[in-house]
């Protein structure tokens, strides 16, 4: 019992995959689009893909796979999924244009004069393409991870 267990637990090792490689992708990404390396992006969050909605997609996966899609497991991962998908995309995405515009307003009213320039973090969410390219990946590492698994 306790961590033999975990080690067996293939919804929670899926999503781990999952949310590892989505990490991993981001750095990635971030250089082809920019040309530039941001080794910092395999630790932030936002950015592409979203590896909380990768995550979140893949325990659901696995579970349904695992213990069937009419558990009462799967319908609290896929519960876990509609909230953190919709955070990730909606919430947390406008909390980053907030923040990009007080960040703004900071910079055109004080421009010039010693203020603090600690800015606010932007990148806080994801664009809707960011969440889906993270629930397409957490599909395809479950799928893949359930074949193998099993």
């Amino acid at each position: 019992m306790g961590f033999k267990e975990l080690l067996q637990n293939e919804a929670l090792i899926a999503g781990t995959i999952s949310l590892l490689i989505a990490q991993l992708l981001k750095p990635i990404i971030h250089f082809f689009k920019e040309r530039e390396w941001d080794w910092f992006q395999l630790i932030q969050s936002g950015g592409m893909p979203s590896s909380h909605s990768s995550l979140v997609t893949s325990l659901a996966l696995s579970t349904g796979l695992w213990k069937g899609f009419n558990s009462a497991s799967f319908s609290l991962a896929m519960g876990m999924v509609v909230i953190v998908t919709y955070d990730a995309a909606n919430v947390r995405w406008q909390s980053g244009l907030q923040a990009q515009r007080i960040n703004q307003l900071i910079r055109d009213v004080f421009s010039g004069q010693p203020i603090s320039d600690q800015l606010l973090k932007e990148v806080i969410g994801h664009t809707p393409l960011q969440v889906i390219a993270g629930i397409l990946l957490g599909i395809v590492i479950s799928i893949i991870f359930h074949m193998f698994w099993a």
